[in-house]
């Protein structure tokens, strides 16, 4: 009796475990297929006039109009199945680098080509590994990378950071206020007559080297928890002053032209002289048409004046941003013969 009701409590035991394991397998596969499907949606809206509904080169309708070297095929599994999850992840979440570095070119981590736009700040990390999943399908692979890890992981390193963040300042704070009594102390014993010419001395507290190095550890530690499944905030850019000199505003639109093609890649999504991409409008006339304030803002964060743009924010510094300003200022073709077509 009590060792077949041992047994079949054994038996419902095992039979729960299965289950369970089947349930959390079930709804790992449903998360799994619903960041495929949101990954799909993302690469359709951005990256599907450069590599094709399906991956195929030559497919999207940018592809004629790109510089070399164009986009991958991604439809090939002997090619994109030598790419790790992590490789592909890396070449959509970057911060544009000028190609005419050495250290770039040299740069075996840094798979993206000048005219690959980045999405670092444009989209989450999770809809970032969302489109991966999708790429993987088109050369008939799956999506490895342990998501649930890495999300695991970046709460783990937030929450170790901010105890130890809250320690240094707190021993921060407490150096502080001992340095200010001794001062006052001090200070007490002087006369009328030698506090007119007193001046506390400048004292550098380690503590304070010890806590802003905490407080930056944490504060990126809370950006990534953050960024993980939300979107970058949209800030928005205050109105620059873009006033310059003559002599150096020739040096700025020389640095603007070559981050126009060299860092940025502008030129595989807009076309000069009939030249460059078809996502974004002809800028031939920007110098006409576009107010400078303008330019400057969309550039540093197009989705905070247009939510559902084409163009990601590519992470462009104010000083590049200004750059790319001044010389898009000084492009003032003559109005065409025949009407510029609109960008698709």
């Amino acid at each position: 009796m009590k060792r077949g009701a041992g047994g079949n409590v054994t038996g419902k035991l095992l039979n729960c475990v299965a289950i369970g394991l089947a349930a959390s397998l079930f709804f790992y596969g449903c998360a799994g297929d619903e960041l495929t499907a949101k990954g799909k949606k993302l690469y359709h809206h951005y990256c599907s006039h450069c590599h094709g509904d399906s991956g195929q080169q030559g497919e999207g309708f940018n592809w004629d109009r790109m510089p070399d070297p164009r986009p991958k095929n991604l439809a090939s599994n002997a090619e994109m199945s030598t790419l790790s999850d992590k490789e592909i992840f890396d070449t959509v979440y970057r911060d544009m680098r000028d190609w005419e570095d050495p250290k770039v070119l040299d740069d075996e981590n840094y798979f993206a080509v000048p005219t690959m736009p980045t999405f670092k700040y444009t989209l989450s990390e999770e809809e970032i590994w969302g489109i991966v999943a999708h790429v993987r399908t088109l050369h008939g692979m799956s999506l490895t990378f342990d998501l649930v890890g890495r999300k695991k992981e970046l709460e783990e390193a937030y929450q170790a950071a901010k105890p130890e963040m809250e320690a240094t300042e707190a021993a921060y704070e407490a150096a502080v206020e001992k340095v200010e009594a001794a001062q006052e102390a001090y200070e007490e014993t002087l006369t009328d007559e030698q506090l007119e010419d007193y001046e506390p001395e400048e004292i550098t507290l380690p503590e304070e080297a010890v806590f802003l190095t905490a407080n930056t550890k944490y504060e990126k530690t809370k950006a990534e928890v953050d960024y993980f499944s939300k979107r970058p905030k949209k800030t928005r850019i205050e109105r620059p002053d873009l006033t310059i000199s003559e002599s150096d505003l020739a040096k700025q639109v020389e640095l603007g032209k070559k981050l126009y093609t060299d860092t940025y890649g502008c030129n595989g999504c807009h076309s000069l002289n009939d030249v460059g991409g078809l996502v974004g409008p002809a800028l031939d006339r920007a110098g006409f048409r576009l107010n400078p304030t303008w330019i400057y803002r969309w550039i540093r964060n197009p989705q905070a004046m247009k939510k559902h743009t084409r163009m990601p924010n590519l992470g462009a510094s104010d000083a590049d941003a200004r750059a790319l300003t001044y010389y898009l200022g000084t492009l003032r073709a003559p109005i065409p013969e025949t009407p510029v077509p609109e960008a698709e």
